[in-house]
């Protein structure tokens, strides 16, 4: 009979080591400096989103159940979160652009849920 203490997976000492990063995690106080900083139009919002006359957030939103789009939010700022330090290497500023990029999608999702 299998027990979850047979499975390698369960066990406390090896989930924490699957879990933790490989590289040290930004502390509060770095993590609350690149959030506070302001996010770079271009990079966050960038003008191609714009073209047509209808911003392509806006267009999605049209067309999308309101729960459809409210996990396209989440889901968004999840994917930003999640490539931190792994697409465009891990220096403080390609980590505070993908940190700053899901902020904008968590702040659009908080107007959208608290309008």
């Amino acid at each position: 009979m299998h027990k979850p203490s047979d499975d390698p997976f369960l066990d406390p000492e090896t989930m924490y080591k699957e879990l933790t990063p490989p590289r040290p995690i930004l502390s509060p106080e770095e993590l609350r400096a690149i959030l506070d900083e302001p996010a770079t139009g271009d990079a966050i919002d960038p003008d191609h989103y714009k073209v047509g006359g209808i911003e392509t957030i806006d267009y999605m939103k049209a067309k999308a159940t309101p729960e459809e789009f409210e996990g396209y939010l989440r889901l968004s700022a999840l994917k930003y979160l999640s490539r931190v330090g792994h697409k465009h290497g891990d220096h403080d500023a390609a980590r505070a652009e993908e940190y700053k990029k899901a902020r904008w999608f968590l702040d659009r999702l908080i107007r959208e849920c608290d309008p």
